[in-house]
């Protein structure tokens, strides 16, 4: 059973409450999601994030294949960390553990990843060639996004 990681840092020029605000709204997961992926939140997302909150979305990853996901917010730390888990979807394993802290002149976001993917040696293969080069573009899109929305740093 091979487990992956994929870890991303990035600063902004904004306060920790202006990105806990962003951050911990689930609906703002659309806007930082590139749009040829297809996501669409189908509940879950009417409150501000909390732990046991259980998402459920529509996203199309790869081939035009539309895959409903479910995700539960398993943890939450005002303005310091959450970490989403999936509950149902396209992976074996996914915990996604969401940072923020101040620093000087922002914030610094650390996104730490690990997940496995099902079907065996089958997904480990596929793993170099599709999952992890898609998964670093999305982390890039995001990266790129928030520069456009918040600034740099």
């Amino acid at each position: 059973m091979k487990i992956f990681t994929l870890q991303a840092k990035q600063k902004l020029p904004i306060t920790i409450d202006e990105a806990w605000a962003f951050l911990s709204n689930p609906k703002n997961l659309k806007v930082i999601t590139p749009d040829y992926m297809g996501f669409d939140i189908l509940s879950g997302s009417e409150k501000p994030m909390f732990a046991g909150q259980i998402i459920e979305y529509i996203v199309t990853p790869i081939l035009g294949i539309k895959t409903k996901w479910v995700t539960e917010i398993t943890h939450v730390v005002d303005r310091e960390y959450f970490v989403d888990e999936q509950r149902f979807g396209p992976y074996s394993l996914w915990h996604h553990k969401h940072f923020i802290k101040e620093i000087d002149g922002g914030i610094e976001m650390e996104d730490l990843l690990h997940y496995k993917l099902p079907f065996g040696i089958l997904g480990q293969l596929v793993h170099p060639l599709l999952v992890k080069p898609k998964l670093i573009e999305i982390f890039e899109y995001r990266k790129n996004k928030l520069h456009e929305l918040f600034g740099t740093l």
